[in-house]
């Protein structure tokens, strides 16, 4: 199996956001960057069948901004929320157990800790837009790191790159 992180985009700060943090959307700044990153990752053909994406607003933003470019289906999922570790993701693979190529959007440090656990160790950081591909076997939840890409990247890339 293919699984492919993309943590959120550009956000308001939290230490100037005035209301629930849950409800903390992606700047001006991270929708741009986000539909630039987006049309990197068309251009790229992942063959993504799914992108399940956390409740908060700024990852569903990324999320949506993602979907709507590569033209898949996005489904919501609670268990991407803060606090999302290898154990969920073992049950997110159980309620999808056809998907081969899925796309999650969500939150770090979790991200970086869910990857290093499945990869055996190691510390990763996943940047805002960042993007990491691991493959695993769904039984053990073991597996290879086989992309972490930094926004700085995306952003370059692609026809529209600058």
């Amino acid at each position: 199996m293919k699984l492919y992180f993309l943590r959120h985009g550009i956000a308001f700060e939290r230490s100037t956001w005035e209301q629930d943090d849950t409800r903390r959307p992606l700047t001006e700044e991270g929708i741009e960057k986000m539909k630039h990153i987006a049309g990197v990752l068309a251009e790229s053909q992942l063959e993504i069948e799914l992108i399940l994406t956390s409740p908060l607003v700024r990852a569903k933003q990324t999320a949506e901004i993602v979907a709507e470019k590569l033209n898949v289906q996005l489904l919501e999922d609670a268990r991407l929320a803060p606090g999302f570790d290898l154990k969920k993701l073992g049950s997110i693979l159980l309620d999808h157990p056809n998907v081969e190529t899925l796309m999650v959007v969500g939150h770090e440090p979790d991200f970086s800790n869910t990857i290093s656990a499945l990869i055996g160790g190691g510390q990763i950081v996943c940047k805002k837009g960042g993007l990491a591909l691991v493959e695993f076997s769904k039984e053990s939840l073991k597996g290879e790191l086989l992309a972490l890409v930094p926004p700085r990247l995306l952003l370059h890339g692609g026809r529209n790159g600058s």
